[in-house]
């Protein structure tokens, strides 16, 4: 006969599990029998009998050898149930299928921006977003002092009108990403006057009519931007001059027409960055479509009046 596993173990251990053993009442007999055996030996082979004359449920519930085991390893706690379509479970197992998804997210995005209502435009043609609106009655004009905060912007390939959606920033004040300002997110400010003629004219058209609190994306156009004046930098697409040689930006915009930096970028124009890396981006975006998203801080009251 071929004994379960359990046994032999018992078998194996017998000094110490004897210890605790009761033998069951239904067995007088055989209670009898092991406590007058003299030896390990006999009582062994008395203790293998109890166990087979009575059923093995039994036997194992005396000894307590089938006692649940911990499942855990102590002061690791188990995993929380993962629930059906929770944002934890893995949704793509290779790369083609990660790509697809991250594709299909981007176009919904691009979907819900094509959405939306199609961006104001300026008397001068200066087209702009409203991000924020604002409840002020205080409302910035030409010839106001004003104190902005300001990112200007690389629009992503996925803004389908040159505002909306992603963009990167070329440099930036009042956001905590300048180098003065140590992280520091609304430590500092732009001021400056509307239509002031260092100020760049996209601004000028475009923070005119805001309100104070109020946030928007101004489009700047190269030549309401940093790109100097006159037939030999204007050299984009349909320009009337060669802007210099065409190259490709193979980055941002394909067949982009770089013009020639020292002959058309305007440094005097503000407002411009301090740090000599985003001086360097500046000098190879000047020529680009970009966007300034603004935050009208406040409006100096002593230029209202």
């Amino acid at each position: 006969m071929r004994l379960p596993a359990f046994i032999f173990l018992l078998l194996f251990n017998f000094p110490h599990v004897a210890n605790s053993w009761t033998i069951p009442s239904s067995a007088p007999h055989l209670k009898s029998e092991y406590n007058s055996s003299s030896n390990d030996t006999d009582r062994r082979r008395s203790f293998l009998r109890v166990l087979l004359s009575v059923p093995t449920v039994v036997a194992a519930s005396s000894v307590g050898v089938l006692q649940p085991a911990e499942a855990l390893v102590r002061g690791s706690a188990p995993p929380p149930p993962r629930k059906i379509g929770s944002t934890s479970e893995r949704k793509c197992v290779n790369l083609e299928e990660c790509q697809e998804l991250a594709d299909r997210a981007a176009q919904e995005i691009v979907n819900a921006e094509r959405a939306l209502p199609p961006p104001s435009v300026t008397s001068r043609g200066t087209r702009y977003r409203e991000l924020i609106s604002s409840e002020s009655d205080v409302i910035a004009k030409t010839g106001d002092t004003v104190s902005i905060r300001y990112k200007i912007l690389k629009s992503g390939k996925r803004s389908y009108d040159g505002i909306s959606g992603e963009a990167t920033v070329v440099f930036s004040l009042g956001y905590g990403l300048d180098d003065r300002e140590n992280g520091k997110a609304g430590a500092m400010s732009f001021r400056t006057t509307i239509g002031d003629a260092s100020l760049i004219e996209a601004l000028s058209d475009g923070v005119s009519g805001m309100a104070v609190g109020s946030v928007r994306r101004i489009a700047i156009l190269p030549e309401m931007g940093w790109r100097k004046t006159g037939q030999a930098c204007d050299g984009g697409p349909g320009g009337r001059g060669s802007g210099g040689e065409l190259k490709t930006d193979y980055v941002i915009v394909p067949t982009a027409t770089m013009v020639a930096e020292e002959a058309c970028f305007d440094k005097g124009r503000m407002p411009f960055p301090v740090d000599y890396a985003q001086q360097r981006r500046m000098a190879q975006r000047f020529d680009q479509s970009l966007i300034a998203e603004v935050e009208l801080v406040s409006i100096d009251a002593i230029a209202k009046n």
